[in-house]
């Protein structure tokens, strides 16, 4: 390398680089000491030294088990079962009461002392007294687990098979180990390096370059005669990750743009609803499954008051005998059931009240969306969870269509970055004609599905409005939508608040 490179490369040394120069021969924990500088600084450091091609770095992830706040104490006066067994070694048979209180041990550190002695059979609880029934041998034994403390800290790859059994052991009690990610820190000096590291008392002590060039230095001249420090752009930097909202918030923004954009004005309610409001003015049956508890979250011995008793009247009636034409669910229809109080199972909910407050109006017309929070008592897996985001709408018009339904379904997707649909008839309650949603999912390999839509049913719109206008309705789940356009495998992840994975998420609308 030429001397007009070399010297290229020591002008752009920054003052860390250079205090730090001349340690490079020892290890990074000797650097800090000797430096004073922060651990972090240093590595920034020799992460841009490493850049320069002056040292190769190795920057090692490993996991360290160290002693929790409770391993520390217990590693100065004994684990909870220590403590209990050599008090029984001095006096046994002892009721539990007179063991822990002689103990002196928490009501959880007792219980758990008395689970870990009867396991190794040192133990035997006999009429509410404990009997030490292990030979002296065996008692003053230590235990794996306190082996295990006393030679903490260790790394988790390097466990012997007994070291790795006493932490399955004490992970299971409260805060006596807790596992770390570590950094090991290995370098060395290239060939470049060497041959700089013969100049490093030169290159620590020139420390007079010019960092910044200020208002002030131009206009008094200062800066003449001086040495500025050169800058390499082409070097990597540390990413900096600026405040944003949360990506599922962000998506909501975006669906809350779409909808306003196409006209739509949004609705809002309470996440606890009467099942009046979220079942029976949908026409969905009192004996209906969905209304169960395994699938609906009920609150405890909550009652509320329903409704307008003239709209309670006819949704009776369109339960028990139909409306426009149709023969209703049969049966008695009961106002308890109805009073009962829900987590809502869907946003629909909002649909329904909205109706209900338009059908005092002359012109009963109208574009409504909403989005919000849902509960299902669901088993969790990838594709479903016990809450999920759904987004609701409806269109209020005479001339309104099954064509039009699927428009503006294809149109909110589009937008929302999804252009693999298709639509499959179905059923449900309180929509006819039926159709399941069902978008491409690119890493699942497969169609899922998204939502339901339809058109509602007279028996849902005449008790409300009055009469029968066809009313477009859709209920799409919110969260499988940004599962494709995150490229996120698993809905559990929307949730988990991991703020590595937060960080290098995109942001909305950016590649």
């Amino acid at each position: 390398m030429t001397k007009e490179k070399t010297g290229n490369i020591t002008e752009s040394l920054s003052p860390n680089e250079r205090t730090i120069f001349p340690y490079l021969d020892e290890g990074i924990e000797k650097i800090v000491e000797k430096t004073k500088l922060p651990y972090e600084a240093v590595l920034r450091a020799l992460e841009f030294l490493s850049n320069k091609k002056i040292i190769e770095l190795e920057i090692k992830a490993k996991k360290i088990i160290e002693l929790g706040v409770n391993g520390v104490l217990y590693k100065q006066k004994g684990l909870p079962e220590r403590i209990l067994l050599n008090n029984l070694s001095q006096k046994s048979p002892l009721t539990l009461e007179e063991a822990q209180k002689l103990s002196e041990l928490s009501e959880n550190e007792f219980k758990a002392s008395l689970g870990a002695l009867k396991k190794r059979a040192i133990i035997n609880l006999t009429d509410g007294k404990i009997v030490l029934v292990a030979a002296k041998e065996e008692i003053i034994k230590k235990t794996l687990e306190e082996k295990f403390i006393d030679a903490l800290p260790l790394e988790l790859e390097k466990l012997e098979p007994e070291q790795k059994f006493a932490l399955n052991i004490l992970k299971n009690r409260k805060n006596i180990v807790e596992v770390n990610n570590k950094q090991e820190i290995n370098f060395k000096l290239t060939k470049l390096g060497k041959d700089l590291f013969s100049k490093k008392s030169e290159i620590a002590s020139s420390n007079d370059f010019i960092e910044t060039l200020t208002s002030e230095m131009i206009s008094n001249g200062s800066w003449k005669g001086k040495s500025f420090r050169r800058y390499d752009i082409k070097s990597p930097v540390p990413k900096i990750y600026g405040g944003k909202k949360h990506f599922v918030n962000q998506a909501i923004e975006q669906a809350r743009k779409v909808w306003t954009e196409l006209g739509f004005k949004e609705m809002n309610g309470n996440m606890v609803q009467t099942g009046f409001w979220n079942f029976d003015a949908l026409f969905t049956a009192q004996d209906h499954p969905v209304r169960e508890m395994q699938d609906t979250f009920y609150i405890k011995d909550a009652k509320a008051k329903l409704p307008d008793a003239k709209i309670v009247k006819a949704v009776k009636e369109s339960h028990e005998n139909g409306v426009g034409g149709s023969r209703g669910w049969g049966g008695k229809w009961g106002e308890e059931e109805a009073k009962k109080v829900v987590l809502r199972t869907h946003t629909t909910c909002l649909s329904i009240q909205t109706l209900a407050n338009i059908s005092k109006l002359k012109n009963k017309t109208g574009k409504y969306f909403a989005i919000g929070k849902c509960f299902r008592n669901e088993t969790v897996d990838w594709g479903h969870g016990f809450e999920f985001n759904q987004t609701e709408g409806i269109v209020i018009d005479k001339n309104a269509n099954f064509r039009n339904l699927l428009g503006y379904l294809v149109e909110f997707y589009k937008k929302m970055g999804i252009d693999k649909l298709k639509f499959v008839p179905s059923y449900f309650p309180y929509t006819e004609p039926s159709v399941e949603i069902y978008a491409y999912n690119s890493i699942k390999k497969k169609w899922i599905e998204v939502g339901g839509a339809g058109i509602f049913r007279p028996e849902v719109t005449i008790p409300l409005l009055g009469e029968h206008i066809p009313i477009l309705a859709w209920g799409p789940g919110f969260d499988r939508v940004l599962m494709e356009y995150y490229q996120i495998e698993d809905l559990r992840e929307f949730y988990k608040n991991d703020i590595t994975k937060l960080r290098k998420i995109k942001f909305w609308g950016k590649s």
